[in-house]
């Protein structure tokens, strides 16, 4: 495994309730300092691509970065489909989760966890 270079800006951005919300997991989940938070796509989903979000280790081919503290790991290739994106954490009446606002997608679907570009 080779040690990956820490960008100094992320390609995305975090908002505080995200932050505060992965914070919170991160320390009731007692994840320990080796693993990070990978985001990244995948191919499927009922709009062409489904979001990658979970606590992870770094991985061959990943560029690691921090934001307010929270290492994050996102492969190089999935970049092109991330650049942007702003990462947000709802808890409300109508919906409570992790909320992907991304200005590269062309159209998304209604469960927004699936995207096309």
């Amino acid at each position: 495994m080779s040690t990956a270079t820490l960008s100094a800006a992320a390609p995305l951005t975090l908002t505080p309730g995200a932050i505060q919300e992965l914070k919170k997991l991160r320390a009731q989940q007692e994840i320990t300092a080796d693993f990070g938070l990978r985001v990244g796509v995948e191919g499927g989903g009922c709009a062409g691509m489904n979001y990658i979000l979970g606590f992870d280790q770094k991985k061959e081919g990943d560029t690691e970065y921090d934001i307010e503290g929270i290492r994050i790991f996102m492969n190089k290739a999935h970049g092109l489909y991330l650049a942007g994106m702003e990462i947000d954490f709802k808890d409300g009446l109508d919906a409570r989760g992790f909320v992907f606002n991304n200005p590269n997608a062309s159209s998304t679907c209604g469960c927004g966890t699936s995207f096309s570009a």
